[in-house]
């Protein structure tokens, strides 16, 4: 049902809009205008001003033509990681890529560009559809920020679906991690490096002592470790006193994310108290997970939409978190991640095929229209 050139056109349009996290005005105002002329009621919050961002997440409305179908949301979000200035989109063999000095920027405006595709076919095919609720949010790519200040209150959704996960049309992520940040500072002694190294405390010493004994990279099936950031030393020849560790602790089940965390807590606590040094410990939730399961809706549309469109589809979990852990928690919105077709996002090589750009708008059509009733 869709006209694959001008869902072609407006995706190659979108990624050449400058829209760099906290950079999304210009991207914001063309989605404005875009869905103010399908026909939506549009609103613009204040999520912008919250993170100094140039621009507030978009929220737009569609009222429905029958009135005993849910209301569902749509999500992606309109900035990019960088590079993202400039994206000159290049079509080889059926393939967008960006010229190689850029990224291509379908992360995510290859959701994007289906969503206005979908609403585009339902306005012109005048398909049954119940109330549509769009959001386009801001700064996802730096932790998720436009969907964490995000008006929920402004929302009427029983269910919504994120367009914004690698693999390919008809991945369904379902369950996605706990992700806890971690800030470790460690405190020994400064002393002369070649004349009296023996009255100092080596702070990055001590951080590597108690590194090689935790249980980093894959902890196991659900749960991931990392330190990913160390700063400390002021010069070659004094003993450090000072370093600074940023790292994450994730795992799709909450108590291992616990344990793990306690566990990480008493090694570090454990080894400078060995070491005569002082500890500081910081961990920060950056967001919750959620486990989905075939007896959810949000599932069942989702299955039913592929089923009805002859594609097949996969339920997975994924270790990367995305708007839609805050669209399950905060939102309390039962939402799910679905992929987009995307190879190689966030690199210079990254590259989107036609056919999966033209398949994902299809699925969201009929996401959106009543080929059922969703309540059945």
């Amino acid at each position: 049902m869709i006209n694959k050139v001008s869902l072609i056109d407006t995706f190659l349009q979108l990624v050449q809009i400058n829209s760099e996290s906290k950079g999304e005005r210009q991207l914001a105002d063309f989605l404005k205008g875009k869905l103010e002329a399908l026909g939506l009621q549009v609103y613009e919050d204040q999520a912008g001003e919250k993170v100094g961002g140039s621009a507030g997440n978009i929220i737009g409305r569609k009222k429905g033509t029958q009135d005993n179908l849910s209301t569902i949301l749509f999500s992606a979000h309109m900035d990019t990681v960088q590079p993202g200035q400039g994206i000159k989109p290049q079509i080889r063999d059926d393939v967008i890529y960006s010229d190689g000095t850029t990224i291509l920027g379908g992360d995510d405006k290859a959701g994007i560009a289906a969503i206005l595709e979908a609403l585009e076919v339902i306005k012109e095919k005048e398909l049954p559809h119940g109330n549509l609720e769009i959001v386009f949010t801001i700064a996802e790519e730096i932790g998720l920020l436009g969907a964490k200040n995000l008006e929920f209150t402004k929302l009427e959704a029983e269910m919504g679906f994120i367009l914004d996960s690698g693999g390919p049309t008809g991945t369904i992520i379902v369950q996605a991690p706990y992700h806890y940040n971690l800030r470790v500072v460690i405190r020994g002694k400064a002393a002369h490096a070649g004349v009296e190294p023996e009255k100092g405390i080596n702070a990055i010493q001590v951080a590597a002592m108690a590194l090689a004994r935790l249980p980093l990279g894959r902890i196991d099936q659900e749960t991931t470790a990392n330190f990913g950031i160390i700063k400390g030393g002021r010069a070659t020849n004094i003993v450090p006193d000072y370093v600074e560790l940023a790292g994450e602790i994730r795992s799709l089940d909450k108590n291992k994310v616990e344990k793990a965390l306690e566990l990480f807590q008493g090694i570090f606590e454990q080894v400078t108290r060995e070491q005569g040094a002082r500890l500081e410990w910081e961990s920060e939730l950056e967001y919750s997970g959620f486990n989905l399961t075939e007896q959810d809706q949000v599932v069942l549309t989702a299955i039913k939409a592929a089923k009805v469109q002859g594609m097949s589809y996969q339920l997975k979990s994924r270790g990367g978190g995305s708007d839609a852990n805050i669209f399950n928690n905060e939102g309390e919105i039962p939402a799910v991640n679905l992929g987009i077709g995307l190879t190689n996002d966030h690199t210079l090589e990254e590259s989107l095929a036609v056919k999966d750009l033209a398949a994902t708008a299809e699925y969201v059509v009929q996401l959106m229209s009543a080929i059922e009733d969703n309540h059945d």
